[in-house]
C-alpha cells in the first residue's frame, strides 16, 4: 500500500477505518500534501439550497466525476461499464416483455410468438433480451478473466470479489429461470434436469424439489414461481451492483501494474476520461451485441426451445445454455450425483476464496511469469469444458470431462498456494510512472480469447460438417444436407415474392391437409415482407376456411368462414383426432418449424457462420428431408408404415412422400418438380416463422452504420479528452485542483 498509517484520510464523517488505501492516501505531484478531488460548488441557489439539505449531486460528482482513477487502465476495465450498461438494457427490455408475457404452461410458447409477431418491435425487444443475456455473461466471463489474470481479488479488495461473485450466482440463477420462461422443449427439461439435482441432498432433497416444482412434477407452478423470481432478481443483481461499486470506491481500482497509485499524477478524473473511455467501448461492444440481435439472433440458442414443451417426450441431448456449460460438463463428468451437485456448487464456490488461495505477494500476472502461463492453460480448461458441456456424455467426452474437471480444482487448491511460494517474480515497478511504457497485449489477448470462446462453446452442438451429401454413401449414416442458395440469406437477402406465393400454395395444396399454421394470421399473407397478396386475395383466402366461433345467442358454438384477422385453424379438432388419422403420429404446426429444425455443422463453419451469417440451416434441412426419400435399405428393419428417409434422424419416418412431380400446379411458369416445390414450401415456412425478417435486416444495418459513426466519433473524442494526459502541455502542469461548478 502507499503511504503509511500516519497519514491523513477522507473518509464521510463519523465513518473510521484502520484500513488504508490508494483513494485516501494520494499525494499531490508537486509535493503540498494530500491530494484532495475538486469539490462540487452549486453556483445555483436552488442546487445550493438542495445540496445543503440533500447532497445527492455532490455524491454524484464524488463518485462519478471527480473520483482519481488510474491513468494506466487498458480496454479490460471497461468491461465493468458494459456490464452495469447491458444490465440496465435487461432490466428495461424485461419490464416490457413482462407487459406482454403469460406465465401460463398452457399459454406461455404462444405468447412469447404473440409478442415476436403481434407487438409492434416485439421481435427487436425479445432479440435484445434474448442475446443481451448472452452478452451480459460474456462480458461478465472477461470482466473475471480480467479480474484474476491482474490480480484484482487481493488484498484490500477481497469482499469486493466476493461481492462480484455474489453477482455472478445471481445472474445465474435469473439467466436459468429466464431460459425456461419461453416453455419450449429444451426449457422445459433443462428445468426438469436441473432441478432434480436438489434430490441429490440426503434427507432434504425430495422435500426441495417438491417445493421448486409447487408440485410433483415440473408444471404450471413451477413456471409461475420462475417468472416471478426472473423479474425480481435482476433488482437484487442491480443492488448488489451498487455494494459491488461502493466497495471499489473504498479501495480503489487496480490497475494492470497492481502499483497503486501514489500521486494524482498517475492518475485521471473518472469523467471525462474514464466516462468517455467506457462509452467508446459501449459503443464497440454494442456492434457485437447488434450483430447477434440482427443477424444472427437464435445462433446461441437451441432449435429445440421452438418447439413446445412436452412431457411426455425427452429431447436426445439435453443442454443448458452456452454460459452454464463448463459447469455442467463439471456436473456430468462425476457418476455420483450427489458428489457431481458437489462439485457443481463448489465449482463456483471456490472462486469466493480466491483471495486466500493465491498466497503470491505480486498482483499483476505481468510481473509472474509462471502464473501467467497457469491462467491461460485454466482459461483453455473453461473453455474445453464449455465445449465437451453441449457434448453427449459418452465415451472420450466423459474421459476428458473428468480429466479437466480434476485440472479445474488442482488449479485453485494446488496451484495457486504453490506458486506463491516457489515463483519468483519479475521485479515489480515502484510506481504507475515507470511502468506507463509497458505494451497492452495482455488486454487484446484476453479479449479475442473470450470472443472466441462465445463462439467456440456457444455454437448450437456442432458437428463434423459435410458441404455435399452423397446418398450412396452409407445409408446408414446421419447425413449433413447439402446447402442451398437462398434470397432471404446474408444481411441484404430479401424474399423471392413469387417463391413465398408458391410456397403457400404447396402448404394450401398439400400440408394443410395434416399440419397446422396456428401461429399465422390471414391477414400477414398481405403484410410488407411476406408473399403481399392484395386485400382482396387475402379476403378470399381467408372466406375458403372455416372458423369456429361462438357462442351465438343461444349459447352454442357455430362455424362461419374465415376473415383476415383469423388465425389459420387446425386441420384436426384435437390431438388425438390427429394421431387417430395419422396411425399414432401427430403432426407438427409449421408456424416456426423452420427455426425448430437444425442441423449440426463442425469447425470452422459455425464460426463462419457467425461472421458471414448463415441462419438458413433450417430450411436446408428441410428441402433435403422432402427430397431424401430413397428405398430402405435391405438389411435395414422398420415398422409398418413407416418410409426410409436419408436425411430424418434414425432414417425412419412415418410421413409418407408428401410430394412428388406435377402434385401442384403453378400458373406462373415455375418448374412442377419436386425440388422446386420443396425450395418454395421451406422458403414460405421460414416466412412464416421470421415474418419480420427483411425489416429487422434492414433496421439492423441501419443501426450498424449508426453504431459505427458513434463509435468513431467517439474514438476521435477519447483521443481528444487523452491528449492532455498523454501528452501535457508546460502550462497544465501543477495546477492547483478546480472546483466543479454549474
Amino acid at each position: 500500500m502507499s503511504g503509511s498509517p500516519t497519514d491523513k484520510t477522507h473518509h464521510a464523517p463519523g465513518l473510521q477505518t484502520g484500513l488504508q488505501t490508494w483513494p485516501h492516501n494520494l499525494k499531490r505531484a508537486d509535493g503540498g500534501g494530500p491530494y484532495e478531488p475538486p469539490p462540487y460548488r452549486p453556483r445555483n441557489g436552488v442546487l445550493r439550497w438542495l445540496e445543503d439539505r440533500l447532497p445527492i449531486i455532490g455524491l454524484a460528482h464524488s463518485t462519478a466525476v471527480s473520483y482519481p482513477t488510474p491513468r494506466n487502465l487498458n480496454y479490460l476495465w471497461t468491461f465493468g461499464g458494459i456490464l452495469t450498461f447491458i444490465l440496465a438494457a435487461q432490466i428495461v427490455t424485461g419490464i416490457v416483455l413482462t407487459m406482454h408475457y403469460t406465465p401460463e404452461a398452457t399459454m406461455a410458447f404462444n405468447s412469447v410468438e404473440h409478442i415476436m409477431r403481434d407487438v409492434n418491435y416485439g421481435w427487436l425487444l425479445r432479440y435484445l433480451h434474448s442475446n443481451g443475456a448472452s452478452m451480459f455473461f460474456l462480458a461478465g466471463y472477461i470482466h473475471m478473466f480480467r479480474g484474476m489474470y491482474y490480480g484484482s481479488y487481493k488484498a484490500p479488495r477481497e469482499v469486493l470479489w466476493i461481492l462480484g461473485v455474489v453477482i455472478y450466482l445471481l445472474m445465474m440463477a435469473t439467466g436459468f429461470m429466464g431460459y425456461v420462461l419461453p416453455w419450449g422443449q429444451m426449457s422445459f427439461w433443462a428445468a426438469k434436469v436441473i432441478t432434480s439435482l436438489f434430490s441429490a441432498i440426503p434427507l432434504v432433497g425430495d422435500a426441495i424439489v417438491t417445493w421448486l416444482w409447487g408440485g410433483y412434477s415440473v408444471g404450471n407452478p413451477t413456471l409461475n414461481r420462475f417468472f416471478a423470481l426472473h423479474y425480481l432478481l435482476p433488482f437484487a443483481i442491480a443492488a448488489v451492483v451498487v455494494l459491488h461499486i461502493w466497495a471499489l470506491h473504498v479501495v480503489g481500482q487496480n490497475n494492470p501494474t497492481g502499483v497503486d497509485p501514489q500521486t494524482d499524477k498517475e492518475t485521471v478524473p473518472f469523467t471525462p476520461h474514464a466516462t468517455i473511455k467506457d462509452t467508446f467501448f459501449i459503443a464497440l461492444f454494442s456492434i457485437l451485441l447488434i450483430w447477434f440481435v440482427f443477424y444472427i439472433p437464435n445462433f446461441l440458442g437451441h432449435a429445440d426451445n421452438y418447439i413446445p414443451a412436452n412431457p411426455a417426450v425427452t429431447p436426445a441431448h439435453i443442454v443448458p445454455e452456452w454460459y452454464y456449460l463448463p459447469f455442467y460438463a463439471i456436473l456430468r463428468s462425476i457418476p455420483n450425483k450427489l458428489v457431481g451437485v458437489i462439485a457443481l456448487f463448489g465449482s463456483i464456490g471456490i472462486l469466493v476464496l480466491l483471495p486466500w488461495l493465491d498466497t503470491s505477494r505480486v498482483k499483476s500476472a505481468r510481473y509472474r511469469p509462471l502464473y501467467k502461463q497457469f491462467f491461460w492453460l485454466f482459461v483453455v480448461t473453461c473453455v474445453l469444458l464449455g465445449w465437451l458441456g453441449s457434448k453427449p456424455p459418452e465415451g472420450a467426452y466423459v474421459i476428458t470431462s473428468r480429466l479437466l474437471t480434476a485440472w479445474y480444482f488442482i488449479h485453485f487448491i494446488v496451484v495457486l498456494p504453490l506458486l506463491g511460494l516457489f515463483e519468483t517474480p519479475r521485479p515489480v515497478p515502484n510506481s504507475i510512472s515507470e511502468a506507463l511504457k509497458v505494451g497492452r497485449k495482455a488486454a487484446v489477448v484476453v479479449l479475442a480469447v473470450g470472443l472466441a470462446a462465445t463462439a467456440f462453446v456457444g455454437a448450437p452442438r456442432p458437428a463434423a460438417a459435410q458441404e455435399h451429401a452423397d446418398l450412396h454413401v452409407d445409408l446408414h449414416a446421419d447425413l449433413q444436407p447439402p446447402r442451398n442458395t437462398w434470397s432471404f440469406a446474408g444481411p441484404f437477402g430479401k424474399f423471392d415474392r413469387g417463391q413465398l406465393q408458391r410456397g403457400f400454395k404447396v402448404y394450401h395444396d398439400v400440408c394443410q391437409t395434416c399440419h397446422s399454421l396456428s401461429l399465422l394470421s390471414f391477414r400477414n399473407l398481405g403484410e410488407e415482407g411476406g408473399p403481399e397478396f392484395s386485400a382482396a386475395e387475402v379476403a378470399a383466402i381467408a372466406a375458403e376456411y372455416k372458423v369456429k366461433d361462438g357462442p351465438n345467442d343461444q349459447g352454442d358454438m357455430f362455424e362461419r368462414p374465415g376473415r383476415p384477422a383469423d388465425h389459420f385453424p387446425p386441420p384436426f379438432p384435437n390431438e388425438q383426432a390427429a394421431r387417430f388419422v395419422n396411425g399414432g403420429l401427430f403432426p407438427p404446426d409449421m408456424s416456426v418449424l423452420a427455426k425448430a429444425r437444425q442441423y449440426e455443422r463442425g469447425f470452422p463453419w459455425f464460426v463462419i457462420d457467425m461472421i458471414i451469417p448463415y441462419q438458413e440451416l433450417g430450411v436446408d434441412y428441410m428441402v433435403a428431408l422432402l427430397k431424401g426419400y430413397a428405398p430402405k435399405p435391405a438389411d435395414m428393419i422398420m415398422a409398418a408404415g413407416m418410409q426410409y428417409n436419408t436425411y430424418f434422424p434414425g432414417h425412419a419416418i412415418g410421413m409418407p412422400p408428401p410430394l412428388s412431380d406435377g402434385v401442384v400446379t403453378y400458373t406462373d411458369g415455375a418448374p412442377q418438380t419436386v425440388d422446386q416445390y420443396a425450395k418454395d414450401i421451406a422458403t414460405f415456412l421460414m416466412w412464416a416463422a421470421e415474418p419480420t425478417l427483411e425489416a429487422r435486416k434492414r433496421i439492423g444495418f441501419q443501426v450498424i452504420i449508426f453504431l459505427i459513426v458513434l463509435t468513431g466519433l467517439l474514438y476521435f473524442t477519447k483521443k481528444r479528452v487523452w491528449h492532455e494526459i498523454e501528452k501535457p502541455r508546460e502550462a497544465a502542469r501543477g495546477r492547483e485542483p478546480e472546483a466543479t461548478t454549474i
